[in-house]
């Protein structure tokens, strides 16, 4: 049944990918097919910003429902929603997304895709009452034909799941996962060809630029810390300007100001991206402003060195401002323009001789590597859309020295960085995928009988007599906890009737050893039990008022459950 779900859900999201690929194509080409270099001029600094608009309204009002950072999205569902997605999700991404990448915005469409093919995996498994295992499965076998299907990359497909998206891939997955990237990409070749995408030819590998290869991991790992960081400070910043109309007129302003000193970065940036890997540069650089420049040989490099650190700013700016769309796309662009920066300087110094489409490939490895730190999808997806397998040592070199370099300042990708600040990811270590998944609500116990602070030994007795337990949470007026009473703490005066009516409660309960809240993570609740020491402890909510007790034996028992779950197949 998985089988023939995954093959569903592979062809279902290669014709996603396909649409959202041509949707873009179409967008693009009514707009911007114009001879005029001052109409061309308008068009890059005004369409970005309409199309951000576009996608601004059809989210707030149709949609009602944050879509942005698809594959964070999708993380997030499987570790906090039980991989459940909403259906909307199977069109709104790649609606908003060919809307503002089609206008010009400086995103890419790949996590939008992934976000739409893991919502038609998670929808069709719930339609079949799968269970947790199977629908996260199936989410993972949308996202990996997603990839699949816009690149025609089944390999990198496949490993992308392994790497960021399933924490615990098994024998009995891979199969679905191959189904699905495989019927996708055969969907993606069948409709637009199955040609390589990016360059017609790649020169020779020679051992003697390895060290080369070396230098450009480890400068991947650096510019790869910039990306993640920049990304998510100046998305933090413009999102602190609470008008929503404000802040989408301030980044489209912006963005339009750096598309029209820097075209690259209008759109994808694919197109300026296949120029510089066929040794078009002219090509590359798109704009005839720069004409009077065009004759010194080091303007190229220096203007391509602005485009790759301006490129993160257009596309926060594109993010934050109302548009759609992901990081999956700059990354590659950037990482070729890093790889043809670095060669054409070290060409031009004359310290070497240096294929540059090679090291432009090479580079879009090594960021990948460096900002999703999935250092497996990064070598085979540049393998497989170069139609081969010549550079696979030069990208081995690369991305790992990236992934390396990056590891030593950043342990989280751009995609888990936000997950695992909110205690929400989910990892390859399946203890503490259990405790991710698991939820302090829960496992709450309420079926303990409460007494309050001004009540008698007599009402206590009593209490104690109907109920099953032995703790007492003691309760005031507004249900507030103000300690507890065991039944070792009555045990010597509980059948002295003479103290029934001078005893009272305040008098002989203490405070418990802990506490924990309702939505708190359950490794800090984990955390707290083997602090103190206690087998149970009382739940509050925000208002400091009593819920319940959490135990134990619940949290083991409940972990056991979850376990087998994430385990095994």
């Amino acid at each position: 049944m998985l089988l023939v779900l995954a093959l569903i859900i592979g062809l279902i999201s290669g014709l996603a990918a396909v649409l959202l690929k041509l949707s873009i194509e179409f967008i693009k080409e009514l707009f911007t097919s114009h001879g005029s270099l001052q109409i061309e001029s308008l068009t890059y600094f005004l369409l970005p910003g309409v199309g951000m608009l576009l996608s601004l309204l059809f989210v707030k009002f149709l949609i009602k429902d944050n879509i942005s950072h698809g594959v964070t999205r999708v993380l997030e569902s499987i570790s906090g929603n039980k991989s459940r997605i909403k259906p909307h999700n199977c069109f709104s991404s790649v609606v908003s997304s060919a809307i503002t990448i089609g206008f010009g915005g400086s995103v890419g469409a790949e996590a939008p895709i992934v976000y739409t093919g893991a919502a038609i995996g998670s929808n069709i498994g719930r339609k079949f009452g799968l269970n947790y295992r199977s629908i996260t499965l199936l989410v993972c076998c949308g996202a990996a034909a997603a990839i699949s299907g816009i690149f025609k990359a089944p390999l990198a497909g496949v490993l992308f799941c392994f790497e960021i998206l399933l924490f615990n891939l098994t024998m009995g997955s891979i199969i679905p996962l191959l189904t699905a990237s495989i019927t996708a990409t055969a969907v993606a070749s069948l409709i637009m060809g199955g040609g390589v995408s990016y360059v017609s030819s790649i020169d020779p590998f020679l051992l003697s630029n390895i060290p080369y290869y070396l230098l450009m991991g480890v400068v991947c790992g650096f510019v790869s810390l910039f990306f993640t960081r920049t990304t998510l400070m100046m998305e933090g910043r413009i999102k602190k300007i609470n008008n929503v109309y404000t802040r989408w007129a301030v980044s489209a302003l912006a963005l339009g100001t750096l598309i029209l000193l820097f075209p690259p970065l209008y759109g994808e940036g694919y197109g300026s991206l296949i120029s510089l890997l066929n040794n078009n540069v002219e090509g590359a650089v798109d704009s005839l402003i720069y004409s009077s420049l065009s004759g010194n040989v080091w303007f190229i490099p220096i203007f391509f060195t602005a485009v790759l650190l301006l490129k993160v700013f257009a596309m926060s700016f594109t993010n934050a401002g109302g548009g759609v769309g992901g990081t999956f796309g700059p990354t590659l662009f950037m990482g070729g323009v890093l790889g043809f920066v670095i060669s054409r300087f070290i060409n031009l110094a004359g310290v070497s001789v240096l294929p540059e489409s090679n090291f432009a490939l090479v580079g879009m490895a090594g960021l990948m590597a460096g900002v999703m730190q999935a250092p497996m999808t990064a070598i085979f997806l540049i393998a497989e859309i170069t139609g081969g397998y010549e550079l696979l040592m030069p990208l081995i070199i690369t991305s790992v020295c990236s992934y390396v370099t990056v590891r030593n300042f950043e342990p989280y990708s751009i995609y888990t960085k936000r997950l695992a600040q909110a205690g929400k990811l989910l990892t390859h270590d399946s203890d503490q995928a259990v405790l991710t998944l698991m939820k302090t609500s829960e496992v709450i116990e309420s079926d303990f009988l409460f007494v309050n602070t001004h009540d008698s030994l007599e009402h206590l007795v009593d209490v104690v007599e109907k109920s099953n337990r032995n703790i007492f949470p003691v309760l005031d007026n507004e249900n507030r906890l103000q300690g507890i009473v065991t039944l070792d703490d009555i045990r010597s005066i509980m059948f002295r009737k003479e103290l029934y009516k001078s005893v009272f409660v305040y008098e002989l309960m203490h405070r418990p050893l802990d506490h924990v809240f309702i939505d708190e993570r359950m490794d800090s609740v984990m955390n707290k039990f083997e602090r103190s020491g206690a087998w149970n402890l009382p739940v509050l909510d925000q208002g400091y008022h009593y819920v319940g007790f959490v135990s134990k034996s619940r949290i083991f028992s409940a972990y056991r459950e979850q376990l087998s779950q994430v385990s095994h197949e």
